[in-house]
């Protein structure tokens, strides 16, 4: 291997750990802990190497916000894939969301609710993985939006449904012994079966 090949790979395992590193120390203590200074000394690496990687917390936030779109959309696909019947997927679709949400919340909240820099609903510049985590949703929603609706309106509906339930229940408004009955009613109300 090249000395520029073997560089460019220690760089981006470098990256990998700083991202890993701020996810779980957001995980454990949120958002607030995650400085560079705190990274820096984690990941045994000066802070001029961590900015020469990121420009600061925003980025790594829009990079911890992007890998957890890529685990979204492939624990979205595997969930409807894996569900028998059209009824079984959009449910098991939205069950799937739910728990990623509840299992990951720094990287949910890094996701939709920090500033990592990242543009939504803008098809030219919004980063591939957000595209793609839509796209999940989309596969499956399509199949039950109903004549004369358009797919993608009926996922954001969709979507914005299992935010709220997601955001409403983490934040204790919502009583989590009631969250099988409300996947079920937002599944039964709004696909049309």
């Amino acid at each position: 291997m090249s000395v520029q090949g073997r560089k460019q790979r220690e760089r981006a395992e470098r990256e990998r750990l700083i991202v890993a590193t701020a996810r779980e120390l957001a995980e454990q203590q949120s958002w607030d802990a995650v400085t560079t200074r705190r990274l820096a000394e984690r990941i045994e690496y000066s802070q001029p190497v961590l900015y020469s990687h990121f420009r600061g917390k925003r980025e790594i936030i829009g990079a911890v916000a992007l890998e957890g779109a890529a685990e979204l959309a492939a624990a979205l696909r595997t969930a409807a894939s894996t569900a028998d019947g059209l009824r079984a997927q959009v449910g098991a679709l939205a069950q799937a969301y739910l728990d990623f949400a509840e299992r990951n919340p720094a990287v949910y909240d890094a996701m939709f609710q920090l500033d990592g820099g990242l543009a939504f609903a803008r098809e030219d510049d919004t980063p591939e993985p957000l595209k793609d985590a839509f796209a999940a949703l989309r596969e499956t929603l399509g199949e039950v939006a109903g004549d004369g609706v358009h797919p993608g309106l009926f996922a954001e509906l969709f979507w914005a449904s299992l935010h709220g339930l997601a955001t409403l229940t983490r934040a204790g408004r919502l009583p989590r012994e009631h969250a099988e009955q409300r996947v079920e009613l937002l599944v039964t109300r709004l696909a049309v079966l």
